[in-house]
């Protein structure tokens, strides 16, 4: 797991950005602190930090150069087939210098072409410099599980695996109107746009490749929509299915288990967390296993889930139960790492979790993927329900006035039941595609614009063509709803949060259920085999109910929550009121709307504040990286 940063221009001036790429290369130092280089040629610059997970040896060091010197790669991931990868090429009559998977990915691309992408199981993103055209190759993973970011202008292409780290190179920072709106509304901004305009991020199952032609830049875009669109519906029985999805996932999980380096799993006492650690407890003895929880917040922690399977499975368990003292330790620290907006607040102990597992090891499995693959989400299951009983519509509807009188937030076990029920009454009035948005958004639409100080007449349609962009996957299948969480729920907030706060503390950490062969097997199976009147993840709980407690297979989901309400009234009041959110501050920054942002602290301290919380702390999310990132620069 690494850092990777280059830029390639249509000038014989690149040695003009030599102070940029060694600032960009240290700003992703914490994804790489085992070693770092650069590369440089007339055109072109590379730069690159390494966390040696694989052939830990200096001899894989990047950039790592062909033989010839011809060709030249700086990589972030782990191809967890390399081994037969490097096998068939042997076979060919190509040669190594080391025994890890960089020299394996750049042999394949010399040998191949840009073909070589579908034969690879891992997550990755890389850029490939061929000195002799004078052309950069640069690919990202199917699913982002590794980060890519790129700025192009027509004369200069920059790319970073971190916006912090783009942002390192000279060039205008404004701030996307459209991308602000749609994180106001989701707390993440969806692919491919980010906060800042020009700057993008690479499309997930694709590749590029600049060209330096008589002084002229040509960038040629992205080879295909997505490895894993048309997957054949598979006409088995739900048994041979089971079993089918468990051989998958176990051979998922003894691939994403090779490292040279100690290994562990999250384990927070879900059952996707649960499920990969028991498999990984079946191929590695007494594996460490992590989880969090809160010493002062009984209702936010799953940790007694944990240690029950940690006992049944034997790990080595490490548990970390958190106070107040604890998560405003590292408050600033989190916020740091985000290199553009991003309010998901558990994030917070995402990043601490992340931090004292490294303690122990170098890389850690984790569930992520999960729920968009096989329906774990709450809308998931309200949409199941409305669809199999249209009156529960009707009934929510009718108490709404009435739950409506009701203080309600996340914070409390009834207010967070009124909420939902609220939130289900104002989604069964909707279309399907309008219901999905809605129950995925933490604002509505209405509030989002009503934030935005200086509003263009256009930004409102301009929102609304993106939004049906990003709803384009919908087709009324069932199935079409977890693969649209998979573009957008996955990719732009489930796995930014994993990578971000993983790499902040140098870990790794490794997804099994997104391994691509499992992913097109799922998405080949009928809906009704993943979720049903009462059950969700059916397939996946069928298929571990041998190795976990009947408490793990029959709980319901519980999301990573924070007791956040409770600290905004309390420690964070006086940063909310005179830093972040001040109102001379709001006023002279002149993006939001004093009068609305008043009106959100208002609800925020009242005795219902609903979901004001989570938007309170996207603001917060959002100020903190405009000082840092755009005020200062300005």
């Amino acid at each position: 797991m690494c850092g990777i940063t280059g830029i390639i221009t249509s000038s014989e001036e690149a040695a003009k950005y030599f102070s940029a790429i060694k600032s960009a290369t240290l700003a992703l130092h914490h994804r790489g602190p085992d070693s770092s280089g650069s590369f440089s040629d007339f055109n072109a610059l590379l730069g690159h930090t390494r966390l040696s997970i694989i052939d830990t040896s200096h001899a894989s060091d990047q950039p790592f150069y062909s033989a010839d010197g011809r060709f030249v790669i700086v990589y972030n991931g782990e191809i967890f087939n390399f081994k037969e990868l490097r096998e068939s090429l042997l076979n060919k009559g190509v040669s190594f210098s080391t025994s890890g998977d960089t020299e394996v990915l750049l042999q394949l691309y010399i040998n191949e072409g840009d073909k070589f992408l579908e034969k690879l199981n891992g997550f990755f993103a890389f850029a490939i410099y061929d000195k002799l055209q004078k052309a950069l190759f640069i690919a990202r993973d199917r699913f982002g599980v590794k980060p890519l970011f790129y700025y192009w202008d027509g004369n200069r292409f920059i790319f970073a695996s971190e916006m912090k780290a783009l942002l390192k190179y000279p060039f205008e920072r404004k701030i996307d109107q459209v991308s602000l709106v749609e994180y106001l509304q989701l707390n993440y901004i969806p692919a491919p746009n980010t906060m800042i305009e020009g700057v993008k991020k690479f499309p997930i199952g694709n590749c590029a490749k600049i060209n330096y032609n008589d002084k002229k830049l040509n960038f040629t875009p992205f080879c295909k929509e997505s490895y894993y669109e048309g997957c054949e519906n598979k006409n088995i029985s739900y048994d041979q299915a089971v079993k089918s999805f468990y051989n998958l996932l176990d051979d998922s999980v003894q691939k994403r288990l090779l490292a040279d380096v100690p290994v562990g799993t999250f384990l927070s006492g879900g059952l996707d967390s649960s499920a990969i650690t028991a498999i990984a407890a079946l191929h590695k003895k007494n594996i460490t296993s992590f989880s969090i929880g809160y010493k002062e917040e009984p209702l936010f922690d799953e940790t007694h889930y944990a240690e029950l399977v940690s006992k049944k499975l034997g790990t080595d368990h490490h548990t970390f139960r958190l106070d107040n003292s604890d998560l405003f330790g590292e408050l600033y620290n989190i916020l740091d790492t985000l290199g553009e907006p991003f309010g998901d607040s558990s994030s917070i102990p995402m990043y601490i979790l992340c931090r004292k597992a490294r303690q122990h090891v170098k890389v850690s499995l984790s569930g992520d993927g999960g729920d968009e693959l096989m329906g774990g989400y709450n809308k998931h299951l309200a949409e199941y329900k409305l669809r199999k009983s249209p009156y529960l519509g009707t009934l929510a509807n009718t108490a709404a006035p009435f739950l409506n009188l009701i203080p309600y937030s996340r914070n409390t076990a009834i207010g967070n039941k009124v909420r939902q029920v609220l939130r289900f009454s104002k989604g069964a009035k909707l279309s399907m595609p309008d219901r999905y948005w809605e129950w995925a958004s933490i604002a509505d639409e209405s509030k989002a614009l009503n934030l935005i100080r200086n509003k263009s007449l256009s930004l409102s349609k301009q929102f609304g063509e993106r939004k049906q962009s990003h709803l384009s996957t919908l087709d009324g299948n069932f199935n079409s709803l977890f693969y649209t969480d998979v573009k957008l729920v996955l990719q732009n907030d489930m796995l930014v949060k994993a990578d971000l706060m993983s790499m902040a503390n140098s870990l790794e950490v490794r997804c099994p259920f997104l391994d691509y062969r499992l992913v097109e097997y799922l998405f080949s199976l009928p809906f009704e085999y993943k979720i049903g009147e009462n059950q969700q993840k059916r397939i996946l709980r069928d298929a571990v109910s041998h190795l976990l407690p009947q408490e793990i297979l029959h709980r319901k989901k519980q999301g990573f929550e924070v007791p956040l309400l409770k600290w905004f009234k309390t420690e964070l009041k006086g940063s909310i009121e005179s830093l972040w959110l001040a109102d001379d501050y709001i006023e002279s920054q002149g993006i939001f709307n004093p009068a609305y942002v008043k009106s959100l602290k208002r609800q925020l301290y009242s005795s219902s504040p609903q979901d004001v919380v989570a938007q309170i702390w996207g603001l917060i999310a959002f100020q903190h990286w405009y000082k840092r990132n755009i005020e200062t620069i300005s």
